[in-house]
C-alpha cells in the first residue's frame, strides 16, 4: 500500500497556517484530520511524517481548543488502545478562530508601534 502523504495545496495550507501561529506539528495534524471523515493515530503518523509521541501531543492540543474529538475504538487482542479522530467543528469555523487571533495580535502589534513611537517622542 502507498503512503498517503499531504498533497501540495495541503502542505501550503500548513505552511500558511504555521505562518498564523499554529506549531508545525499541531497544523500538519489539524490538515491531515480534516481531510478525513475519521483517522486514527497511526494514519496520521505516516501521512505527516511524524512520531507517535508527536502526534499525540499534538491531539492533546487540538481536543484541548475543542477542534477535534477521540473516540476509542474497539480492537481485538492485546496492545496499545486505538483512537479514532475527526474535527469536532467544521474547518471553517475553526479557520474563523485563527482569523480572530491573527486580529488581536494585530491589534497588538500597532498598539505596541504606538507605545513605542509615544516614548521616543518623550525621551528624545
Amino acid at each position: 500500500m502507498a503512503k498517503e502523504g499531504l498533497s501540495k495545496e495541503q502542505e501550503e495550507l500548513v505552511d500558511r497556517l504555521i505562518k498564523a501561529g499554529l506549531q508545525k506539528n499541531i497544523a500538519r495534524t489539524l490538515v491531515f484530520v480534516a481531510s478525513r471523515e475519521e483517522t486514527k493515530s497511526r494514519e496520521i503518523e505516516d501521512a505527516t511524517d511524524l512520531r507517535q509521541p508527536e502526534v499525540s501531543i499534538a491531539m492533546q492540543e487540538l481536543r484541548g481548543k475543542g477542534w477535534v474529538t477521540k473516540r476509542d475504538i474497539k480492537k481485538e487482542g492485546k496492545g496499545r488502545p486505538v483512537h479514532g479522530y475527526q474535527l469536532d467543528k467544521p474547518i471553517e469555523e475553526i479557520i474563523d478562530e485563527i482569523e480572530e487571533k491573527e486580529k488581536e495580535r494585530i491589534q497588538e502589534i500597532k498598539e505596541n508601534v504606538e507605545e513605542i513611537k509615544d516614548l521616543a517622542d518623550s525621551v528624545f
